[in-house]
């Protein structure tokens, strides 16, 4: 029997009962059973404690093995954790002002892409009224909105406290501008439930360009259209052609 592969710092006492035995049976006669039946019992007696011992092993590497499992999903959901902290604005889910700067950039390596920034009318009266808990509600609020008027391709993300910017891949201005349109009618008609029954509403500017382009490109055209739409009245969109920017009929 080879017993080379027994680590002999382990099973050291296994290794000389298999010896003794070995020896003994090959003395071993007929004449001398008691000695075989002594030798046979030391090596039942070193092995039971080996199997003892190796079960006992096996049951610690399977804890462990266990533990490590769980160790390591644990891990893996606390990176996830942290990756979308790192990424999503903390009040509403939705991607940070970083996060959506990067995701447009990523997009515009290949594809054109129309740009909708929007800033709540009046946001500050409401900070000022009512408190920064109101404020965030309605924050939440027009959130809801964007998100259950949006395609499915775009992305939204908060970009400032009140303004938000949705990445709208492969859509043209004019498709854009109906995007931003349905959105602000959303607002319009949502029941924010102001303590003095106010509503809320949202200015708009539109942008479009090719692919190739850049963030800060597509967001300072629609910006200016956010601006204009502003300075003539608020709760209107605005889409800008190039350096032109046109008021949309509400």
């Amino acid at each position: 029997m080879d017993t080379c592969t027994v680590p002999p710092d382990l099973f050291e006492a296994e290794h000389r009962a298999l010896l003794a035995a070995q020896a003994t049976y090959d003395s071993c006669s007929a004449a001398a059973p008691d000695r075989c039946h002594q030798a046979l019992g030391r090596l039942l007696t070193a092995y039971e404690r080996l199997l003892r011992e190796t079960r006992r092993l096996v049951r610690r590497s399977d804890r462990a093995e266990l533990e490590m499992t769980q160790l390591n999903h644990q891990l893996q959901e606390l990176t996830r954790q942290l990756e979308y902290r790192a990424t999503h604005d903390s009040l509403t889910g939705i991607f940070n002002r970083a996060a959506i700067i990067d995701l447009v950039n990523r997009h515009f390596v290949n594809q054109d892409l129309a740009l909708i920034v929007l800033d709540i009318d009046h946001f500050k009266r409401v900070n000022d009224s009512f408190g920064h808990p109101v404020g965030d509600r309605v924050i939440v609020g027009v959130v809801d909105c964007l998100q259950r008027v949006v395609p499915a391709t775009a992305s939204i993300g908060r970009v400032g406290g009140e303004e938000f910017t949705v990445l709208l891949p492969g859509l043209s201005a004019e498709a854009a501008e109906q995007v931003a349109q349905a959105v602000r009618q959303a607002i319009e008609v949502h029941a924010f439930d102001l303590p003095d029954g106010s509503g809320i509403t949202a200015s708009f500017g539109v942008s479009w360009f090719p692919a190739g382009g850049r963030f800060d490109d597509a967001y300072n055209l629609a910006d200016e259209a956010l601006y204009q739409a502003k300075r003539n009245g608020r709760n209107q969109v605005a889409r800008a052609l190039g350096p032109t920017v046109i008021l949309a009929a509400t």
